[in-house]
């Protein structure tokens, strides 16, 4: 894959660190969880969770939301058995920020562009990945290390924080453009659709899910592997 590239709307300055692109978000002020700045609302920024209650999720297939999902110290939280959620919304182009923590081993992911039916949803959105990359098995490989492109495109080694910290996650579509950015850096930049794309998905295994990254609209999901994940701070902005 191609080196990280500078970002543009949301990364207006990008420094160059230990060989990765990195944006000055970090820099900025940390506003409280759950909340929008000034700023963000007049970029059009709005929230997907409140911090205080589930509402605008259900689970995937179904009008509402299972228990094995609860609000737990501000954060949209996985306690128990309970199956891959989403938001309200369909989405086409957008943004969606996300912090999200795992205990150590934890494994999770972030769907987007999923189209609902009798399949799961990762039979047709593609997946930023959510893991614990020390004590998970799939932190061997930077195609599924956290912050990947999961299966397909992979990411820089040591940029996902530590099990049991915060990380801060951004993907950004328009049109066919996909950026996945964690921690303030860069770490995926593909277009679905295109050549590479396509030879990617060819050798991987969802050649076997004919749906699988076609969607031009979609869901936004919060995946359920099997283990404790809270997310907060989830946000989104509609773009041309």
């Amino acid at each position: 894959m191609p080196g990280p590239q500078p970002g543009r709307r949301f990364a207006p300055l990008v420094l160059v660190l230990g060989g990765l692109m990195t944006s000055n978000v970090g820099a900025q002020p940390t506003p409280a969880p759950n909340t929008l700045t000034d700023a963000e609302r007049r970029d059009g920024w709005t929230l997907l969770f409140d911090g205080k209650t589930t509402a605008g999720w259900r689970s995937y297939g179904k009008r509402d939301l299972a228990t094995g999902w609860q609000v737990v110290d501000g954060a949209l939280t996985r306690v128990g058995l309970a199956g891959d959620i989403v938001a309200a919304n369909e989405y086409a182009n957008f943004e969606v920020a996300v912090e999200w923590q795992v205990p150590k081993g934890g494994n999770s992911g972030i769907f987007y562009r999923g189209l609902e039916g009798p399949e799961p949803i990762f039979r047709s959105a593609p997946e930023m990945q959510v893991l614990d990359d020390a004590e998970h098995a799939d932190g061997k490989s930077l195609l599924t290390s956290a912050g990947s492109n999961y299966g397909l495109y992979p990411v820089p080694r040591s940029v996902a924080r530590p099990a049991g910290q915060w990380n801060q996650a951004r993907i950004l579509v328009r049109d066919d453009h996909v950026e996945h950015w964690l921690n303030g850096t860069k770490v995926v930049d593909y277009q679905l659709g295109g050549p590479d794309w396509l030879a990617r998905v060819k050798a991987s295994k969802f050649a076997a899910w004919p749906a699988y990254g076609t969607a031009k609209r979609g869901l936004i999901g919060l995946q359920d592997h099997g283990d404790r994940v809270a997310f907060r701070s989830i946000k989104i902005r509609v773009l041309p």
